[in-house]
């Protein structure tokens, strides 16, 4: 298996006509179809259901499918790295972030190094944590922004001078708008809209003083501006971070903080022994200058 082949392999996931697919790559037909054919022998199973009008992927196909797309996208990250020229310090920084206020901070340094090195290009992929780490881990991402409770043990991290408060979206016009924080006792019977990742479910319910299961979790997420939509619908309580939806003005929703009260540290982190480009080495010198 090589590079050219998945691409092949993802062009026709993408066009699910071997006709579409060999345009696009300036092929044969015969010539695209033998090599799919050399690939399904080579990883032993079927890749391609050839229907009569279009062609899908079987389940191992689309398994394939993630995976050729993260190796592409290590191979574009790993040319770009290189083709970054001596002279000027230019070239890709990957960073992935959760939901956090705290990562005005990180954007602060971004600014004033793209200010002295204007040919430094960010790219930015927004997640959960489970979603970063995993990308961190394979090599996709330089850094993430990562709110606790997280396992930092296998990563280097520097703490951002600025925690995150734990509180309820809800409606402006709901009697607990009417309280100026929030109770677990006050959540008990309410329908509630809370994060699906473990660490941070296992933190609220020590918060809460009694297990999940007894309590009306009617919906869960994973990034909170969908979440936003839900409790504007009436359709539960939204167990989230302070700062992440605007509540100013005629915005029917607000926000109120738990108590006791529930504060997380944010960290940016960076996989151990990652051998950085230039770009991104700079980065962690100023992250480091900074925090």
């Amino acid at each position: 298996m090589d590079i050219k082949i998945l691409r092949y392999f993802l062009a026709l996931a993408k066009e699910e006509s071997i006709t579409a697919a060999a345009n696009h790559l300036h092929l044969t037909q015969p010539t695209l179809s033998r090599q799919l054919m050399e690939l399904e022998q080579t990883l032993g199973t079927p890749l391609f259901i050839r229907g009569s009008r279009r062609i899908t992927l079987t389940d191992e196909g689309i398994r394939l499918r993630k995976r050729a797309e993260e190796i592409l996208e290590l191979v574009h990250k790993t040319e770009e790295e290189f083709q970054a020229t001596n002279e000027s310090i230019g070239g890709d920084i990957y960073i992935g972030c959760g939901e956090t206020d705290a990562m005005k901070l990180v954007v602060n340094v971004i600014k004033s190094m793209q200010d002295v090195y204007p040919h430094i290009r960010i790219h930015i992929y927004s997640g959960n944590a489970n979603d970063v780490t995993e990308r961190i881990d394979k090599g996709l991402l330089d850094f993430g922004v990562l709110i606790e409770p997280t396992h930092l043990t296998k990563y280097e991290s520097l703490c951002l001078p600025q925690q995150d408060t734990w509180g309820v979206l809800m409606r402006k016009d709901c009697a607990l708008a009417n309280l100026e924080v929030i109770s677990p006792s006050d959540l008990w019977s309410l329908p509630l809209i809370v994060s699906q990742q473990k660490y941070v479910s296992d933190s609220i319910e020590q918060w809460f003083k009694r297990n999940y299961d007894k309590l009306n979790i009617i919906a869960t997420y994973n990034l909170i501006f969908n979440a936003a939509l839900m409790v504007e619908q009436h359709i539960g309580y939204a167990l989230c971070l302070d700062k992440l939806i605007n509540t100013a003005g005629d915005n029917p929703l607000c926000f109120r903080p738990l108590y006791p009260k529930l504060k997380v540290d944010v960290n940016i982190v960076w996989k151990k022994y990652h051998v950085f480009s230039k770009a991104a080495e700079l980065f962690l010198k100023q992250l480091k200058e900074n925090f």
